[in-house]
């Protein structure tokens, strides 16, 4: 149950985050599906590593976003600047995963959070 209810957690985290930036589109959500689909296998091999697959998610779908479309989500921060460039997510494997800008340090949004800065 602990690996369903963490898959399920992840999936509404980074769909919240897709949403936030108008990219839920059907193709996209299907990224989402791949990303879960690849970490429930990881999970299943390592299960006290249930806490890191929001983060984990979250990096896969970046990753197939930028092969496919392009940087995702771009860094509010340095964007009014004109400064185009993704935020990263910290700690790449660890509880608690936030949208952090990688040129300024300043963390932008726990995943699942964009709506509150977009």
């Amino acid at each position: 149950m602990k690996l369903e209810h963490a898959l399920h957690a992840a999936r509404a985290l980074v769909l919240a985050d897709l949403a936030a930036g108008e990219v839920a589109r059907a193709d996209i959500v299907s990224l989402v599906e791949d990303a879960i689909a690849h970490r429930r296998w990881w999970v299943e091999q390592w299960p006290e590593g249930a806490a890191y697959v929001a983060g984990l998610v979250a990096q896969d779908v970046q990753d197939a976003l930028l092969e496919r479309y392009g940087r995702w989500p771009l860094c509010p921060v340095c964007t009014r600047g004109g400064d185009l460039h993704a935020l990263d997510v910290e700690p790449e494997l660890g509880p608690d995963p936030h949208w952090v800008c990688g040129k300024t340090a300043v963390a932008v949004a726990p995943v699942g959070s964009l709506g509150t800065t977009l």
